[in-house]
């Protein structure tokens, strides 16, 4: 589930909660019930708005974790040459440009 930080103007407050993209926050006691906040002395009919921030991505980090996912990383080495440094063991490691079977395998790693 996403994350999502609301702003209310009554308290000017930043609370931050997590919930389904089809669900909005609309007001500051929906808010604080939702992200489990007290509510303190602001109403809790007050209108919130939600901001806009950077979405949090998670991209794997090393060759052997994309290995493991089933992706081909493809290094260049050379005019025409590139080091599969994600190689199983039935690819080769170097691909020449030109030579189709140093090719990777993608077809035993594309599924339905």
């Amino acid at each position: 589930m996403p994350t999502y930080d609301y702003r209310c103007p009554a308290n000017g407050q930043v609370v931050e909660v997590m919930h389904a993209v089809a669900e909005k926050m609309e007001t500051w006691g929906q808010l604080c019930e939702t992200a489990g906040h007290p509510p303190g002395e602001t109403d809790p009919g007050a209108p919130v708005e939600r901001l806009v921030s950077a979405p949090g991505l998670a991209f794997p980090k090393t060759n052997s974790e994309l290995k493991n996912m089933g992706f081909t990383k493809l290094v260049k080495r050379d005019s025409g040459v590139y080091e599969n440094v994600t190689a199983t063991d039935n690819e080769k490691r170097y691909t020449v440009a030109g030579d189709q079977s140093s090719y990777p395998d993608f077809r035993s790693k594309i599924g339905d």
